[in-house]
C-alpha cells in the first residue's frame, strides 16, 4: 500500500473535505467494479489527469470502520439477494482520520438510484433502539421499528477517494477489507472494490479504463460479502457468478 501512497502523493492534486461538498452525491447512481489490488498502480496511472483525490489529515488513504445491522434473519440482506426494489443498507460507520461518525441509511430504489440519509453520532452503538434519535432517524427511514435490528459484523478497511475534474463524479476505491465478528476475521486483503458514483450516468474515464482493462461491471456489495462470509450458510444463489470471480481473483485464475 506504500507505493500506492506514494503515487498519489506525487502525481494527483488534492481535495479537501470542505470542498468535496459539491460532489456528495447523496442521489445518485453507482456502478462497481471489483479486481486484483496489484491493478491499482496502472489504473491509478491513468487517472491522474482527470481525477484530485481526498486528503485528510494528510493522508490520501483514509481509514474506515463500520458496523451493519441486520435482522436476526437477515431480512435486509435477503432483499438484496432476491433483487427486491427499495431495499436498505444500515450502518455507523467512522472515519478515523477525521474522527467523525454517522449512523446511515442507503435506499436501492425502484429507478436502481441509491439514495443515503445520515446523522452525526458521537459514537458507534452496538443497540440502536436504545439510542431514541438513532431508533427514529431509522424508523423514519427505513419503516421499520429499530428494536429489530442488531449488529451483525463489522467491515474495516482503507478508500481512496477520487473526484472528477470533468464531471459531477467521484469514485470511491476501498481496500485492506477484513470482516470481523465475534468468533473470526475474513480477510480480503487481495481484492479491490471501486465503485464509481455519478449523478447521472454518463460517459467515465474510469468507465472506459475497466473496458479496456477487461474488468466486468458488477460485484458484491461489502455488506452482501461479509454476510455471505461469516454465514456460509446462507442463501446466496443470486450471487454465485460474483463469488465465483472473487475466488478466482483470490487464486490468481484468468477471468473469462
Amino acid at each position: 500500500m506504500e507505493g500506492v501512497k506514494k503515487l498519489l502523493h506525487e502525481h494527483f492534486s488534492t481535495i479537501s473535505l470542505k470542498e468535496m461538498d459539491s460532489v456528495k452525491l447523496m442521489d445518485r447512481t453507482d456502478t462497481k467494479y471489483v479486481f486484483k489490488f496489484g491493478q491499482l498502480p496502472s489504473i491509478l496511472a491513468q487517472l491522474k489527469e482527470e481525477y484530485k483525490v481526498l486528503q485528510v489529515e494528510g493522508t490520501p488513504i483514509s481509514k474506515y470502520e463500520t458496523l451493519y445491522y441486520d435482522t436476526p434473519d437477515f431480512d435486509l440482506y435477503h432483499k438484496h439477494q432476491t433483487r427486491r426494489i427499495n431495499r436498505h443498507k444500515i450502518r455507523s460507520r467512522s472515519y478515523t482520520d477525521s474522527g467523525i461518525s454517522f449512523l446511515e441509511v442507503k435506499l436501492k430504489n425502484s429507478k436502481g438510484r441509491t439514495v443515503k440519509t445520515r446523522i452525526k453520532i458521537d459514537e458507534i452503538k452496538q443497540q440502536l433502539s436504545s439510542e431514541r434519535v438513532q431508533g427514529q432517524f431509522l424508523t423514519d427511514e427505513t419503516g421499520y421499528d429499530s428494536a429489530i435490528f442488531y449488529p451483525q459484523f463489522w467491515v474495516n478497511y482503507h478508500r481512496i477517494t477520487l473526484v472528477s475534474l470533468v464531471n459531477k463524479e467521484r469514485c470511491t476505491i476501498d481496500l485492506n477489507l477484513q470482516f470481523l465478528n465475534n468468533e473470526r476475521v475474513v480477510d480480503y486483503s487481495f481484492l479491490v472494490i471501486l465503485e464509481l458514483k455519478q449523478e447521472k450516468a454518463t460517459g467515465s474515464l474510469i468507465a472506459k479504463i475497466m473496458k479496456d482493462m477487461q474488468i466486468r461491471e458488477g460485484g458484491l456489495s461489502k455488506y452482501c460479502l461479509g454476510v455471505i462470509s461469516h454465514n456460509p450458510e446462507v442463501k446466496h444463489n443470486n450471487f454465485k457468478q460474483e463469488l465465483l470471480r472473487i475466488n478466482k481473483l483470490k487464486s490468481n485464475e484468468i477471468i473469462s
